[in-house]
């Protein structure tokens, strides 16, 4: 217990916490802070793991939300995608990667700010295309809930909706990569001894956040989300820059 990072702990709650108001989990938050903390790959493991728990809450907290055709046409692209980039994470450099899906992110979310009143139709192409990048991005670089909620943002969706379905989604993704990055290795035994933690927090996490999402209009969701999505790309942008420049 005594070399446990509470620090660490409070600050993925917080990640969870945002996660479930912005209707896209706890990654896009937890990751970068994780990276403070752990080497990658551990990061990759202990965010897998993290996400089953905190998504299964979701999946009870939400469950009426769910859009079963969406559900499909994400999910089943996204389960493709992310064993794919978990494979792949082994060979290839996340730096780059990393720089594209920050510019992507701040790029996006600032045209539908700005451009409020376009809708992108929830059709099949769009919803295929959109969970096809979540889940690649979800398995090479731990996080890919940031492209799924700019996709479920564009669609202009109903919080319920789009959380419910986020989450089912975000438990299919992670329930395969979990596998895969076993497989890899990536599942550390000296890490383990945060899991339990990380379990409670999902659980009350997730709870908190959909108290206060009840206080939220539905006009301003869009909003919040967009914002919080160009945060994640500005943060991803500014980590590699200070990383950078330490090298």
């Amino acid at each position: 217990m005594r070399d446990i990072s509470y620090i660490f702990l409070l600050l993925a709650l917080v990640a969870e916490i945002v996660g479930t108001i912005g209707g896209f989990g706890s990654s896009v938050f937890f990751v970068p802070v994780a990276n403070f903390y752990f080497d990658f790959y551990s990061v990759l493991g202990l965010t897998a793991l993290f996400h089953l728990s905190s998504n299964l809450s979701k999946i009870f907290l939400f469950r009426k939300g769910l859009d079963k055709k969406l559900l499909i046409n994400i999910g089943i692209p996204s389960v493709v995608f992310v064993i794919i980039g978990g494979f792949l994470s082994k060979y290839l450099d996340s730096t780059y990667l990393e720089v594209i899906l920050g510019v992507f992110l701040v790029a996006f979310s600032l045209f539908f700010l700005i451009k409020s009143n376009i809708i992108v139709l929830p059709n099949r192409k769009n919803a295929v295309v959109g969970g096809s990048l979540s889940g690649f991005s979800a398995g090479l670089l731990g996080t890919g809930g940031a492209i799924r909620g700019l996709t479920m943002a564009a669609f202009n969706l109903e919080k319920s909706v789009f959380i419910a379905t986020s989450a089912f989604i975000d438990f299919m993704i992670d329930f395969s990569r979990t596998f895969v990055y076993y497989q890899n290795g990536y599942l550390h035994s000296h890490d383990m001894k945060y899991v339990p933690f990380l379990f409670v927090i999902g659980l009350v996490g997730s709870y908190i956040g959909k108290k206060i999402l009840a206080y939220i209009p539905q006009t301003k969701f869009r909003v919040i989300s967009l914002m919080l999505i160009l945060l994640i790309g500005l943060v991803t942008i500014g980590q590699l820059v200070v990383k950078h420049e330490v090298l």
